[in-house]
């Protein structure tokens, strides 16, 4: 009919069938044109009006939809589809609570009220009341026990209200009336590895997998648990059988490898999380891995080599660009660090222990200047900080600006006496100053 543009008469079930069809293959305008077809053939048709005003929904012509179902509400009172497309339009208005109510309106038409009855969950769940979206998805498994989907609902709203051992204690009852759900023992054990009751975890995920020897999540679960409690060679056997049953992902890897640093396997360690990074090549946690075990051997050129791979992938991350600043300071590569902090800061990681690295690296390059105009925009983030304040101090005594010194190191030593002896450590020709050391030594005889 559509090549031939040819009309035959169908009957009103085919062309539901074929309006299905086509919205179930996401052919949606081929559906539009059944809709209207099957309607000039057919006017009387509800169903179809009823699959008009769902489309109608979809298409986001909420007020055409609505004078339709009211349309549809005058012939079939009854309809519970006319409820729950109306329920449709409410929630799309974020009006949650005239959806629920034209939802209890279906649940007392309709036959199939678990799908009733968790629209009802998923509008209170927009309304962030847990109380009654949980009873809703409970109630679902009273009709069907075996609705995993509300299920994992139901702890999901015992999740957000942090009710962890009430979320056992229902699942234990669940697990009582169906013991071989492996679903429902991999949720317990994710309610007991939250409350860090690890070794019931363990318990729960072993039933989860001996129940189904093929549940990725199950052994997933219990590869963590292990780690947990120091098991590391069985949770490597665990987050191995998942490489086994389903295609690697790089979190696997990178537990692997970590799993293997724990054990003082570094060669192994770096494997995995070669691999971790050969899988996802942006994970952050792979490279800094590998460069924190190349820093651990001391192979500071290899960790460069690492770290460069990874700001190459991403020259925004500032983890990358400390860990750069790092490696360089301890291949005495100070120009290069100077530019690693300045890149953190233009960046907005405002941490102090940046702002000092680069004052200190600029003081040892010999850039007064630039460490204490360095210095001056710290201070408008952190003030009355030592580690500013005895930098400041210390440098406007090399400047022999002896007043702005003074009142620097003054403000300083009130903060925390004890950490003057930085100034011994990083300016000990300032140390030496009769004026500081007066300061010093007076300030610790008033304090007396």
């Amino acid at each position: 009919m559509l090549k031939t543009n040819s009309v035959y008469f169908f009957d009103s079930i085919e062309f539901e069938e074929i309006i299905h069809y086509y919205i179930d293959s996401g052919k949606i305008s081929l559906a539009k044109k059944a809709i209207k077809l099957g309607l000039t053939q057919h006017p009387n048709s509800v169903l179809m009006k009823l699959l008009k005003a769902e489309l109608l929904i979809f298409d986001n012509k909420l007020d055409e939809a609505s004078c339709l179902l009211k349309e549809i509400q005058a012939i079939e009172p009854t309809n519970e589809e006319v409820y729950i497309q109306q329920a449709s339009i409410y929630s799309k208005f974020d009006d949650h609570e005239k959806a629920i109510n034209a939802l209890k309106i279906a649940l007392v038409y309709t036959d199939d009220q678990v799908d009733v009855l968790s629209m009802i969950g998923m509008e209170y769940l927009y309304l962030d009341n847990f109380d009654d979206a949980r009873l809703n998805f409970a109630k679902c498994l009273e009709v069907d026990f075996e609705d995993y989907s509300s299920l994992y609902n139901v702890i999901y709203c015992f999740d957000m209200q942090n009710k962890h051992q009430d979320a056992i204690t229902y699942l234990n009852n669940y697990i009582n009336k169906d013991p071989y759900s492996e679903v429902a023992w991999h949720q317990l054990g994710r309610q007991y590895f939250i409350v860090e009751n690890f070794e019931q975890a363990l318990r729960a995920f072993d039933y989860a997998v001996l129940i189904d020897e093929c549940f990725v999540g199950g052994y997933l679960e219990k590869a963590k648990t292990l780690e947990q409690l120091n098991k590391f060679e069985e949770a490597i056997e665990n987050y191995k059988t998942t490489i086994d049953l389903d295609d690697p992902t790089s979190f696997v890897f990178l537990r692997i490898g970590e799993c293997y640093e724990k054990l003082n396997e570094t060669t192994l360690a770096i494997q995995f999380y070669k691999k971790a990074v050969h899988e996802d090549p942006l994970l952050d946690k792979g490279w800094l891995a590998i460069t924190e075990l190349t820093i651990k051997n001391k192979s500071f050129n290899k960790a460069l080599f690492y770290i460069n791979k990874a700001i190459e992938i991403d020259d925004k991350n500032t983890l990358y660009w400390r860990k750069y600043a790092e490696i360089n300071l301890k291949l005495n590569r100070f120009e290069e660090s100077v530019e690693a902090f300045q890149n953190c800061i233009v960046l907005k990681d405002y941490d102090i222990a940046i702002w000092v690295g680069l004052s200190d690296v600029l003081c040892y390059l010999g850039d007064y200047e630039g460490a204490l105009i360095n210095l001056l925009k710290a201070k408008t983030y952190f003030n009355d900080f030592s580690e500013i304040e005895y930098r400041l101090a210390s440098i406007y005594f090399k400047f022999n600006e002896f007043e702005k010194g003074e009142k620097h190191l003054t403000t300083a030593l009130a903060i925390d006496f004890d950490y003057h002896h930085l100034i011994k450590e990083l300016f000990p020709e300032v140390y030496a100053i009769k004026e500081v050391i007066d300061i010093i030594a007076n300030y610790k005889n008033s304090s007396l």
